[in-house]
């Protein structure tokens, strides 16, 4: 019995040793906290090769997904041929995650959570497409707006080297819209917090899941309040900043 039990506690540390952490993907190596009990359940950590996602099998769909940019990492996804060939993760439980057929004649884009604009490599470019990582987004919304955010943000990057970003959905209401057999939530919002420790700079931005040209710059405090979602590894004494603008949007 002992023996067994001695076996079991290396098979437990080896499997733990062996497991990614995904905490090189958020500032301080401190993930993002729920606070709101009602998104908890079915939540699973899915680490991928330069960003991590908590999906929800509520949602059915990703609750934030984070990625760590660096200037050589933007400058080498310039090069990168895009993919785009989705798929379904196999690592989520049946039921829980997005199926290709949700999608299909729905209306809405796949939405990159943590764009493929940024992934550095083929394996990162390849795995940007997991439906772990998209929720549904308003096509224009997506194409137009929301890409030009995802520019903006890249040209933080470039500029300033080190910068965490964090990227996710709201739900808003009572009745939220779903699509698909799988019954996928739609968000009512979308959001994408920045941090570059080297400037002490903190903000995020939110925009409306709809056809619009208009977004909301917040402080980290406010996206606290309303996404339900705590960022710890960010300083608090930066949550309160609102910067005038970004840059190209």
């Amino acid at each position: 019995m002992k023996k067994w039990f001695a076996s079991l506690l290396f098979v437990v540390a080896a499997h733990a040793m062996a497991a990614p952490s995904c905490t090189e993907f958020t500032p301080n190596a401190q993930w993002p906290v729920l606070v709101n009990p009602k998104m908890a359940p079915k939540t699973r950590m899915l680490c991928y090769a330069d960003f991590a996602v908590l999906h929800s099998g509520i949602t059915h769909g990703p609750l934030w997904s984070a990625e760590h940019l660096t200037r050589d990492h933007i400058e080498a996804a310039q090069d990168m041929v895009r993919t785009n060939k989705f798929f379904e993760d196999a690592r989520l439980p049946d039921g829980e995650g997005a199926t290709l057929a949700d999608y299909k004649r729905s209306g809405y884009d796949r939405g990159h959570m943590s764009p493929a604009g940024n992934r550095w490599n083929p394996q990162a470019m390849a795995q940007s497409f997991s439906l772990a990582n998209v929720v549904p987004q308003n096509r224009e919304n997506n194409q137009r707006l929301w890409a030009r955010i995802e520019t903006a943000v890249r040209n933080i990057a470039l500029r300033d080297d080190d910068t965490y970003v964090v990227t996710g959905p709201m739900f808003s209401g009572e009745q939220l819209q779903t699509i698909g057999p799988t019954r996928v939530f739609v968000p009512t919002q979308l959001f994408k917090l920045v941090y570059v420790p080297s400037k002490q700079m903190a903000f995020a931005v939110v925009v409306d899941n709809v056809s619009t040209n208009r977004y909301t710059l917040t402080t980290v405090h406010e996206l606290e309040a309303t996404s339900g979602i705590r960022f710890p590894g960010i300083p608090e004494s930066l949550k309160d900043q609102r910067p005038g603008g970004l840059k190209g949007v």
